[in-house]
């Protein structure tokens, strides 16, 4: 069957759906696609209760799982996809996947091809409801993927991206916080996305750190608490369930837990007061999933576990002393952070005993799911156990509408996604992130007359969702647009001296340079770029393109400025600024510290110049 994602396709599943779970479903009975999340013709606790119940347990260990698959249709991917499922997980397609292992989640990831374009994203998840509820007692799935926007989407035009969240932490706003989350909250579920691993909760205190960084709000405990929480509210308007991460804090790491494992060693009194704030607010704003992290907290738990692993953690601090009785998620178990003490068949069962209620994208789908299996028949797990997880993840899909609407069709997309007013939304948001640091005589706002020809250089890191940029072609085109004469030379992110003596050559020839800057380093090409670039007399103007802590990198040149990131959304933004369409109003969400003696420092939060 091919996934033409058209609204007719439901009513026989929905069908379906009444069969399989007999009486327990009276309520699953209802009108078309509501956008709701409270709707009262939601299941109540009791049919849920009844509902788990009547699941076998092979179908209950299936529930807990959430699951990546190649391919952008449900039962009719390309080739090399078949052939990249059948390696990793032994299956052809999502729908093989979910008949075989019952899942209760799929992630969704550019690079597993889920996500082409909107209408294509739909009709994959009509397609995986579909295989799922045609089922013997099949149940919706659950949907979601990490679009954080920023440096981190999965999802790309023509959908809205709007400005990551340390830019929106240097806006300052808890509407434009909150108004994120609504428009892209409503832009996932039209595409049948119901699960966004979304905000970052980590309050980002570490320069060095190489995971979170513009991924988290700001250094503010405060600040970052509020903006949590708006975006929450956003989201979850929306009908999306947002999920704040990485519990219990990611943001004071300087080892990245894709690839090893780090530690923190804050006291549990600075855990209190600089990582808990945002994950308060989280719970205290309704959140409906939290996202645990790969990391290890001795002043929380002293045993050697990741937190994803922690009973004292997860169960010990966010269930007990938080109050919190929502899904609780790993981060990927595919990471190496949770893998360098046990097995991979022994990580599921751990975090389950931890609290966990999903499992998110095992390495080896078929040796994590038979370990629980297993373990649950010898004992070590409880089926009373899975059942309280399997009741939270159902409890979620009822909130979310899955019972009553489990498909999306093409109209929402056609109605939403990436609508003229989503994008001036973003825009307009963007204008008021970006933050001006050095403007020496006044250099900036750059004038036409005094300056008509730019020089546009440097990093061009590949597009967060594979459908924005090159960051120095994108700021050469606004530029143009708005009536200058820009050229752009891309010079990367280590430019060799060849790269740097062409581009010195190239400034000769312009009026003024703009130099796209990525996480400058004391001793990189970049730096030495910059300088050198500056030594022509051009009037230079830094344009830190990812984290703001560049500046301190680059005491010679007369401009900077912070974006936050390269998207488009960000880049135009910035050149609307450096043109003086528009005026700076971003503020440091991080203090930047001085490059000869880090102990000082140079910016404070709240830091930013205007015109």
């Amino acid at each position: 069957m091919h996934d033409t994602g058209t609204g007719n396709t439901a009513q026989p599943s929905r069908r379906a759906v009444l069969a399989a779970t007999a009486g327990a479903a009276g309520a699953l009975a209802a009108a078309g696609p509501s956008y709701a999340a409270d709707a009262p013709d939601a299941p109540d606790d009791r049919r849920l209760r009844a509902l788990v119940s009547r699941m076998t347990l092979e179908e209950k260990v299936g529930q807990l799982f959430v699951m990546r698959v190649y391919g952008h249709s449900a039962t009719t991917p390309d080739q090399a996809d078949i052939d990249a499922n059948l390696k990793e997980i032994g299956v052809r397609t999502a729908a093989e996947l979910v008949a075989k292992y019952r899942v209760g989640g799929i992630i969704y990831f550019a690079w597993a091809h889920n996500t082409r374009e909107p209408h294509q994203i739909a009709a994959l998840s009509d397609g995986i409801q579909r295989a799922s509820l045609e089922l013997p007692r099949g149940l919706p799935v659950l949907v979601s993927t990490d679009q954080e926007h920023g440096i981190v989407a999965r999802v790309g035009r023509p959908a809205t991206l709007f400005p990551g969240a340390m830019a929106v932490g240097a806006g300052g706003s808890r509407s434009d916080a909150r108004g994120l989350g609504r428009i892209a909250g409503r832009e996932l579920r039209a595409m049948g996305i119901r699960q966004d691993y979304s905000p970052v909760a980590d309050v980002n205190v570490n320069p060095a750190n190489p995971v979170i960084g513009v991924r988290s709000f700001g250094a503010d405990p405060k600040a970052v608490a509020a903006l949590v929480a708006a975006e929450v509210a956003g989201y979850q308007g929306s009908g999306v369930a947002a999920t704040a991460k990485h519990f219990p804090g990611h943001g004071d790491t300087n080892v990245d837990s894709h690839t090893g494992f780090p530690t923190i060693t804050h006291s549990r009194e600075l855990w209190e007061k600089l990582d808990a704030p945002p994950f308060r607010a989280a719970i205290a704003a309704g959140i409906d999933s939290i996202m645990t992290a790969h990391l290890m907290v001795p002043a929380l738990d002293d045993s050697g576990d990741p937190a994803t692993l922690s009973r004292p953690i997860l169960t010990g601090i966010l269930r007990e002393r938080l109050g919190y009785d929502g899904v609780v998620v790993t981060d990927s178990l595919g990471m190496e952070g949770v893998r360098t003490k046990y097995g991979d068949d022994r990580v599921p069962v751990l975090a389950l005993k931890a609290g966990v209620d999903q499992l998110l994208n095992p390495p080896d789908l078929d040796l994590a799911w038979h370990a629980v299996l297993a373990a649950v028949r010898s004992g070590e797990l409880t089926e009373a156990r899975l059942d309280a997880s399997v009741l939270r993840i159902l409890r979620l899909k009822a909130k979310l509408g899955l019972f009553r609407a489990p498909y999306v069709g093409q109209e929402g997309v056609d109605r939403v996604v990436g609508t003229r007013a989503h994008l001036a939304a973003a825009d307009r948001m963007a204008e008021r992130t970006t933050t001006l640091l050095v403007n020496e005589g006044r250099l900036l706002p750059l004038s036409r007359r005094r300056y008509p020809k730019v020089l546009v250089v440097g990093a061009d890191p590949a597009s967060p969702s594979g459908t924005t940029g090159p960051p120095t072609g994108v700021l050469a085109a606004a530029l143009t647009g708005l009536g200058f004469t820009a050229t752009a030379l891309p010079t990367g992110t280590a430019p060799s001296a060849a790269t740097i003596a062409r581009a010195v050559a190239a400034a000769r020839d312009a009026d003024a340079v703009v130099a796209a800057t990525y996480n400058v380093t004391a001793g990189s090409g970049q730096k030495t770029l910059v300088e050198q670039l500056v030594a022509t007399g051009r009037p230079v103007v830094a344009v830190a393109i990812r984290n703001p802590y560049d500046v301190a990198q680059l005491p010679s040149v007369p401009a900077c400025l912070a974006a936050y990131s390269w998207t488009d959304v960000e880049l135009r933004a910035a050149a609307r600024v450096i043109a003086g369409r528009v005026a700076p109003r971003g503020k440091l969400p991080v203090p930047v510290q001085r490059a000869d003696d880090p102990e000082q420092v140079l910016y404070p939060i709240g830091y930013g110049l205007t015109y």
